[in-house]
């Protein structure tokens, strides 16, 4: 029996315990053919010190967001994936609510994909553009 799409959210969202997903609270809320989308919320947990949403924290919802959509989209039995480059263009900032972050694929290739990072506001406002480069390497026999 195939599970349904909320089924799948649950099951992908496991995967999270105990790893920087779960400390900032990232959760997958979304996924299609081509693309992943994840919230996280912002509080005093991903604040810089005057009270706004850290970069680095943006930087690490894109990058989870962009790893796990490639993660979805290999074959894992046989090969592992990693990051290799992300860069992020800040241009909002956040006091509160969540920031969502829809993963999408400019290359899907055997060894490397490339993705388009999206980072908007409860009220779609974009607050981060992001790229990140994966890399497929194949398992040792």
């Amino acid at each position: 029996m195939s599970l349904s799409k909320k089924e799948h959210l649950v099951e992908l969202n496991k995967v999270s315990k105990n790893t920087l997903m779960e400390t900032l609270e990232i959760e997958i809320t979304d996924f299609g053919d081509d693309f992943l989308v994840a919230r996280m919320p912002v509080n005093s947990r991903v604040y810089q010190p005057d009270g706004v949403l850290h970069g680095g924290a943006t930087a690490a919802l894109a990058e989870s967001v962009g790893s796990f959509a490639s993660h979805l989209f290999t074959d894992l039995d046989t090969f592992f994936v990693r990051g290799i480059e992300i860069t992020a263009n800040h241009l909002k900032s956040v006091t509160d609510g969540y920031v969502h972050a829809k993963a999408t694929f400019l290359h899907k290739g055997r060894t490397t994909q490339l993705l388009d990072i999206r980072v908007t506001d409860d009220l779609d406002n974009l607050v981060s553009v992001c790229k990140l480069s994966t890399i497929s390497l194949p398992k040792k026999k």
